[in-house]
């Protein structure tokens, strides 16, 4: 039997395309829904699918970061919002992706290619460079970055620059925001934030961690192959999930 993983950090369209999958495929297997790029990420080591489908745009880490972390595993198909400017880099046919709405005649002819690659036994495509090349062109639509975070402290509003913060990490109902010589609290979830974060400069090391990259001075590996990472000017240890251990791997 084949088997497919879903994921979309929206749940509508998720549901959506897994009641199309049933109904135009009734044979493939869901093995997971998932909510983000990191749990997909832990759904495809745990479970192996044959198929994932990959929103190309998750807060932390994208579709287009899974698809590259798993390296290959799986055959991926992208769901995208973007229009067909965005994703011209499809056009050589190595990879297939659905535009949302997804049509179900356009799902349709993308299982009928997922069936004929399986059924042949088609090594799954190397799309490295074309995920690089589309990751390029959707990072260069303009997108307003934070620069300043706000907290309130009692009668007192601290300001924080986006440049000067090492670290944020989410905190029941609340997000920390960590820098050298402060920290405050802000009602926002991180999740919100980090679609204001250009992904380049701060990285997800863990679903509820995201950490400025330079601010990183070593990542520490433990004899369960576990990494925690070091932080300039902090004296925390921050831990690194499964799901984000990919970033801290030897060249």
């Amino acid at each position: 039997m084949t088997t497919a993983i879903i994921a979309d950090d929206e749940d509508l369209p998720r549901k959506e395309l897994r009641r199309m999958l049933t109904k135009v495929w009734p044979e493939l297997e869901i093995l997971a829904e998932c909510e983000h790029g990191a749990e997909a990420l832990e759904a495809i080591h745990h479970e192996a699918p044959d198929i994932a489908f990959l929103d190309i745009r998750m807060p932390g880490m994208t579709g287009l970061d899974v698809a590259h972390a798993v390296k290959g595993r799986c055959h991926a198909v992208f769901t995208t919002a973007y229009d067909s400017h965005a994703i011209d880099a499809f056009a050589a046919g190595a990879v297939d992706y659905l535009l949302k709405p997804i049509s179900e005649i356009r799902l349709q002819e993308a299982v009928a290619r997922l069936k004929e690659r399986i059924a042949s036994k088609q090594p799954v495509t190397d799309v490295s460079q074309l995920m690089s090349e589309l990751d390029k062109r959707l990072r260069s639509n303009t997108v307003e970055r934070i620069r300043w975070i706000s907290a309130s402290v009692g009668d007192t509003i601290k300001m924080f620059p986006v440049e000067k913060i090492l670290f944020f990490s989410s905190d029941e109902k609340y997000t920390r925001v960590v820098c050298a010589d402060d920290e405050a609290h802000v009602r926002k979830p991180l999740k919100e934030l980090m679609d204001g974060l250009d992904p380049d400069i701060f990285w997800q090391i863990h679903r509820g961690v995201v950490v400025r990259a330079d601010a990183i001075t070593r990542a520490h590996r433990d004899e369960l192959g576990k990494y925690t990472v070091e932080i300039r000017g902090s004296q925390e240890k921050l831990k690194v999930s499964q799901a984000y251990a990919w970033r801290f791997k030897p060249m």
